[in-house]
């Protein structure tokens, strides 16, 4: 799942430019027996299954072992909910980051212990953290300097200003189009007039 995300767009161009760096770690490789176990029938009763504490013990320390500095993310409904602030402080710490992405019905509570953030992305469910997970790490990629194309890029967009404003409506060429024009202040050419005209237009 990872790697058909991870190698398009800005996320391919931030590695190709060596600015970010990508592991994979399959769970399983830590899996315990002969089958390589992860999980097991939650205590108490209840459907679904939960990720064992000692595969992801000892996969998350493994990873600390070649990165001892890296911050540790676990992606759960019952996290901080994400947004651009977030990433903004996630991206400017210079650290690397652990995602723990559960499944089925979840992980055994135990693992937090190893976890420094907890992040949801939504008031709503998912089969697994995966896809969360690159959803954190393209926010976070793309403000790293050098990934997006101009200096300023990341700073004009929505959410900028802890969370709060949309960025203006946005147009290109043609001109008109279906009866619908482009506000003529922004064929205008007077800098100062488009700037109050996003300014005012930002929501």
């Amino acid at each position: 799942m990872f790697h058909g995300v991870l190698n398009q767009s800005m996320l391919f161009k931030a590695q190709d430019k060596k600015l970010v760096e990508f592991a994979y770690v399959n769970l399983r490789d830590y899996g315990l027996g002969k089958r390589k176990t992860v999980d097991d029938t939650p205590y108490g009763g209840g459907d679904g299954m939960l990720l064992k504490p000692e595969p992801l013990f000892a996969a998350v320390l493994a990873c600390k072992k070649a990165s001892p500095k890296a911050e540790v993310i676990l992606m759960t409904p019952r996290g901080q909910t994400f947004k651009q602030s977030t990433a903004k402080k996630l991206a400017a710490n210079g650290k690397d980051k652990i995602f723990i992405c559960a499944r089925y019905e979840g992980y055994d509570e135990r693992i937090t212990k190893l976890v420094d953030h907890q992040i949801s992305i939504g008031d709503y469910v998912l089969t697994g953290g995966e896809i969360p997970a690159m959803t954190v790490i393209d926010a976070i990629v793309r403000l790293i300097p050098g990934v997006l194309g101009g200096e300023t890029s990341a700073e004009n967009e929505s959410f900028q200003d802890d969370d709060k404003t949309l960025e203006a409506p946005q147009y290109t060429r043609p001109e008109e189009y279906e009866g619908m024009k482009v506000p003529d202040v922004l064929l205008s050419g007077n800098h100062a007039q488009i700037a109050e005209w996003r300014k005012k237009h930002a929501k």
